[in-house]
């Protein structure tokens, strides 16, 4: 994909929660397209192993160890990384399940960081190194991965129990990184640094789901199947990518048409 309208051959991206089961695929697809990644996770040794499995298969790779809702551990990485930055992807989540009913405000705290204030604080360290990429390409892009609940609701019928469904404040916090990115389209366009969401629907881990909850889940979708975690690797490559160079501001429902109905 060297001469690709799509390659990223000489760009360095970095990925938070790059270890998880959206994020590994995502690497791979990067770094399938040519990209150096910067595999980012708080642990090491599983930022390492991923990074093993991508230098094994003859790609580019490195860890990036830092807990991105600790700003000492994101400004020390930033302190001793150099060079250009190309593409940043805020990938990064944790939570659990809950209603409004049920869960706190302690709960809402917690998404707002590891979503929103941490991609900002992030941006902010990183921006001398997105402007050196304008500078070195011509465009920097920031890709931050929301979710259909950041513009729907989870469709309660589908959970066995109401706190097994994806959680209000969950929701609230994508939708907020949504607004963000568009903020963040506005402010920085004129420099060549784009901002842009992808909003995935239905993900399931197959290993982790029973097969009944994903036919059900399946049976909601237009296409009338979940996706697999593989096909985020096109919206993420083509917004990293110049195909995308007037791509700014955007959010891509990667839903098999659940938010279409």
């Amino acid at each position: 994909m060297k001469d690709s309208l799509f390659s990223l051959q000489g760009k360095s991206v970095l990925i938070t929660g790059a270890v998880g089961y959206l994020g590994r695929e995502i690497c791979f697809g990067l770094a399938e397209s040519g990209a150096h990644v910067l595999v980012n996770s708080r642990s090491e040794v599983k930022a390492q192993e991923l990074v093993n499995q991508l230098t094994l298969k003859g790609f580019s790779a490195e860890a990036a160890v830092f807990d991105v809702t600790v700003h000492k551990q994101v400004d020390s990485f930033f302190e001793r990384y150099s060079g250009p930055l190309h593409v940043i992807i805020n990938n990064a989540y944790a939570g659990v399940g809950g209603t409004i009913e049920t869960s706190t405000s302690e709960q809402y705290t917690s998404a707002y960081a590891i979503t929103i204030e941490s991609a900002h604080h992030l941006f902010q360290r990183a921006l001398p190194c997105l402007r050196s990429a304008v500078k070195e390409c011509g465009d920097a892009s920031v890709i931050n991965i929301a979710s259909m609940y950041g513009k729907v609701s989870p469709n309660l019928s589908l959970y066995s129990t109401p706190e097994g469904s994806n959680p209000p404040f969950y929701g609230v916090a994508k939708a907020a990184l949504i607004q963000w990115t568009k903020y963040g389209a506005c402010e920085f366009g004129k420099e060549g640094i784009r901002f842009n969401s992808i909003s995935p629907g239905p993900f399931p881990n197959l290993n982790n789901n029973n097969p009944e909850f994903v036919q059900s889940l399946a049976n909601k979708v237009p296409l009338r199947r979940v996706g697999n975690a593989s096909e985020l690797k096109g919206p993420v490559v083509f917004l990293a990518s110049s195909a995308s160079s007037f791509v700014n501001g955007a959010d891509i429902a990667a839903d098999g048409g659940w938010t279409a109905w």
